[in-house]
């Protein structure tokens, strides 16, 4: 659909010249002779930008400019004024105006201003439907994301939540397993109750003793009363063991008859108590492979496989950063007290692009030291960090040189793709050297060779 711009001009002359260029330069063109004909056409028909002489006969372009912007504040209002008028256009850039061009008119300087105020109508229109996008994203308790991965796990939650499944939730460091887990229990059966987590990895094996099962007055030094652990704080709730791939063998002997009979003992006593309650956990670990390694139980491991729920780290839903970004946006901007609308179309590019190899928190961190370093209302390059600009600017040059392969050798070619593979994966060479379908001893071996 062609750009539709609404041209008000009273000198009939100067608007057929208007209606000409413009035409020339693609844009479907309406004319109108008077402000009060402007704002009648912009009730009846929506324009991408309307172009306005400030002086007209009967009603003025600053009369009218404040009716359209009564009427629709998203249209770039463009004042066109003589040199004798630059007061009257600083007065209507103050009632919201997007700019004003001095007659005689610039051609150059009126195509140019013009395509700053569509890019800018444009970037709004991205910026509100996004927003309206996130706001739909966020129905089930805060997850957002509409990519096809995150779809997946969002129809899981769904279908577990309300059952009184052991879930174990699997993904990288930083992609919102807690989350998933808070998700999981707000809707269940149980939400009425308390969600208790605890970090495993946190915690030394006896204070995690302690902590989960309570311990009786006197147990060890320090242990002054009797305390409560934290599967008898969530009794009729819920209890997240996040890290749980990280405690040792003998924690993990007590741990399974807790996981398996709802039973603990706390610290010091010989009393079994019993406990309701449900039981999610999460690692970032592979625990099959632990298992076979001799680390992890694998009588506690098929106790809490019962129902995996996996999360795709965010270079696996690119889809969903845009989401993302703007939400984080809008969190921080009114934590630090700013207006910030959007970001520019590079910086949304470049953070689009980027491999995020510490997943939604890296992103989330990201976007809170742009929105405190933000002096303007869009969020450009210049706030993003340097290595992410440099990654940016490399994967630029890798998508160039792929372009280029025919012919090059075969030692360049592999150059190229172990380092676009790399750079993919954050240097994360065991996932690259998996890509690539080749060991990691030989990528290695291929990394010295070609002195990378």
């Amino acid at each position: 659909m062609k750009t539709n711009i609404l041209i008000v001009d009273d000198d009939k002359g100067h608007l057929s010249m208007l209606e000409t260029i413009l035409g020339g330069w693609g844009y479907e063109t309406a004319s109108a002779m008077d402000g009060g004909e402007a704002v009648a056409a912009v009730k009846e028909n929506p324009y991408d930008t309307v172009l306005m002489d400030v002086r007209m006969a009967k009603v003025s372009g600053i009369e009218a400019l404040e009716e359209i912007k009564a009427f629709n504040p998203a249209i770039p209002v463009l004042i066109m004024t003589a040199y004798s008028s630059v007061d009257v256009a600083v007065e209507a850039m103050k009632l919201g105006a997007y700019d004003y061009l001095t007659k005689p008119l610039n051609f150059d300087e009126l195509k140019i201003t013009l395509e700053r105020a569509l890019d800018h109508k444009r970037l709004s229109e991205e910026n509100r439907h996004l927003k309206e996008t996130v706001s739909a994203g966020q129905s089930l308790t805060g997850i957002i994301g509409t990519s096809s991965a995150m779809r997946d796990v969002i129809d899981m939650v769904k279908v577990v939540a309300p059952t009184e499944a052991t879930v174990l939730i699997t993904g990288e460091s930083g992609t919102g397993k807690e989350l998933i887990a808070r998700a999981i229990h707000a809707t269940s059966a149980r939400k009425k109750k308390q969600l208790v987590t605890i970090n495993c990895a946190a915690l030394s094996e006896t204070l995690l003793e302690s902590e989960l099962f309570g311990h009786e007055k006197g147990a060890f030094t320090g242990a002054d009363k009797r305390r409560d652990g934290r599967f008898m704080q969530a009794n009729k709730g819920t209890i997240f063991l996040d890290e749980i791939g990280e405690i040792s063998m003998p924690m993990q002997a007590k741990l399974l008859r807790a996981v398996q009979e709802r039973e603990i003992q706390r610290v010091g006593s010989d009393t079994v108590q019993f406990v309701d309650v449900r039981i999610l956990a999460a690692t970032n670990k592979d625990l099959k492979a632990e298992v076979e390694a001799g680390r992890f139980r694998e009588d506690l491991y098929y106790r809490l496989h019962v129902m995996v729920l996996r999360l795709p780290a965010l270079r696996e839903r690119q889809d969903d950063v845009p989401l993302l970004a703007n939400f984080f946006l809008e969190r921080f901007a009114e934590k630090n007290r700013k207006t910030v609308k959007g970001f520019s179309p590079l910086a949304m590019d470049m953070l689009i692009r980027h491999s995020w190899p510490g997943n939604v928190r890296e992103l989330e961190n990201m976007i809170e030291r742009a929105i405190i370093l933000c002096m303007g209302e869009y969020v450009t390059e210049k706030e993003l960090p340097a290595s992410l600009t440099k990654d940016y600017e490399q994967a630029d040059q890798t998508e160039s040189d792929k372009g280029q392969l025919g012919g090059q050798p075969l030692e360049d070619v592999q150059k190229i793709a172990i380092l676009a593979t790399l750079e993919q994966t954050g240097w994360n060479k065991s996932e690259a050297a998996k890509i690539l379908d080749i060991t990691r001893t030989t990528l290695n071996n291929k990394l010295k060779k070609y002195g990378l």
